[in-house]
């Protein structure tokens, strides 16, 4: 495995299902914490008239948070193990916190779903999982906290797995690991503890450390979106044309045909250039400069695509929006979209319906409020080369901008028209 491999991953759960507790015990037992850290926690928690350390301190550090004992933002985390670097994200359970949590998962590769042993799947279990099926996570893990309180009951464990996969399956999930665990003992996080010799299973840090994520990307298709175009201004590199970006999915290597999109011009990769130098062949996600055999007028916002599965290409989409603004979406108003590294004007041609995210059932609307996911159409005024965000996820999410603030007002992921 790559010593180096990055896992994102969030925590999601209703309020009091020990989101923060979790974090805290991984920080704590993976010792990735500093003393001084370990040191204020206990202060705080001495105060409290706690008998022993809390750990959600550790992630919990808004004041307002802590005043509540409650997660209302989204709190990063970052440590590492001798397998693997993670990024953690502590997402918010209430509902009017959906944008917080659908701006998080956007970029995770795994999503750890909490729920109390006591309580089983709730209605927050579903909205959760249902945004993490919205925005593509590709692994699931159902941890089943508190055991402790249930007695570490295999009985328990197995009716809230069995209720919870059966709902996975109707989004499509079926990558879904359940783990029984106590947060607040340390049982099955790091280190296995004494009370579950029933199941046999890996604990959350191991799974954390194994679960395969190379294959996340779109190994496919080649994406590469132009974000800038390189013309050094000297006598030594006077005819130097390179088109420089990140590989959003699959691969290009030198000689490789790609089409320019939108013009649909064809060219042929004449050399691959790095900050460490020439390559023969690159992969997403690196960051590249391609040099192309033919003088193509090629600028900011174009795509360059492999011969192989087209991109759409089009002055309209239908998406699934997340709305992020306190200001309502305004359907007579223009917007900026932006998508991959385009800026175009757009409008909302349709507005669909609104789901519900706790039933998911369909409700028509008018208007968009804050933490609204809803299916609409846009009119772009420039063409975009995207994919379906289900088979790609870059190339196939945009963001929304008001034009008067600049502040992100929506984002959204492609349905691509048959």
């Amino acid at each position: 495995m790559n010593q180096t491999q990055l896992l994102r991953f969030i925590t999601a759960g209703s309020v009091d299902d020990g989101k923060s507790t979790l974090i805290g015990r991984l920080l704590h037992d993976s010792k990735s914490i500093f003393e001084d850290q370990l040191s204020a926690i206990s202060k705080t928690s001495a105060k409290r008239g706690m008998g022993a350390v809390d750990l959600s301190l550790l992630t919990d550090g808004l004041q307002a948070e802590r005043e509540q004992g409650i997660t209302i933002d989204v709190a990063y985390r970052y440590f590492a193990t001798p397998k693997r670097k993670f990024i953690i994200g502590d997402t918010p359970g209430h509902e009017q916190y959906t944008r917080n949590m659908v701006t998080a998962a956007s970029t995770a590769n795994l999503a750890i779903i909490l729920v109390d042993a006591r309580r089983g799947v709730l209605q927050q279990t579903r909205r959760h999982t249902y945004l993490a099926s919205l925005v593509g996570i590709p692994h699931i893990v159902l941890a089943v906290n508190k055991m402790d309180m249930v007695d570490y009951s295999e009985t328990v464990f197995h009716s809230i797995c069995q209720e919870y996969r059966a709902f996975a399956a109707q989004l499509g999930l079926h990558d879904v690991t359940c783990i029984p665990l106590s947060a607040l003992n340390g049982d099955m996080l790091v280190e296995r503890g004494d009370n579950l010799p029933w199941y046999h299973g890996k604990t959350l840090m191991e799974l954390l450390e194994t679960v395969e994520i190379a294959h996340d990307i779109n190994e496919e298709d080649f994406r590469f979106p132009v974000q800038w175009v390189c013309r050094p201004q000297t006598d030594e590199h006077h005819d130097f044309r390179g088109f420089m970006g990140r590989i959003e999915s699959g691969s290009v290597a030198v000689g490789d045909e790609i089409i320019v999109q939108p013009s649909g011009r064809r060219s042929t990769v004449k050399a691959i250039h790095t900050y460490d130098g020439n390559l023969q062949r690159a992969v997403a996600p690196q960051s590249v400069t391609l040099l192309l055999d033919d003088e193509i007028d090629i600028s900011r916002g174009d795509m360059l695509v492999g011969a192989g599965r087209a991109p759409q290409v089009a002055k309209e989409l239908d998406a699934t929006l997340c709305w992020l603004s306190e200001t309502p979406l305004d359907k007579q108003r223009k917007y900026l979209i932006k998508h991959t590294t385009r800026t175009s004007k757009c409008l909302f041609s349709q507005l669909d319906y609104r789901v519900d995210v706790n039933t998911l059932e369909q409700h028509p609307i008018s208007t968009l409020h804050m933490n609204d996911i809803a299916r609409v159409s846009l009119k772009v005024q420039q063409p975009l080369v995207f994919d379906d965000y289900l088979s790609d996820h870059g190339t196939g999410s945009f963001i929304i901008i008001d034009e008067a603030s600049n502040n992100t007002v929506g984002a959204g992921m492609i349905a691509a028209r048959q």
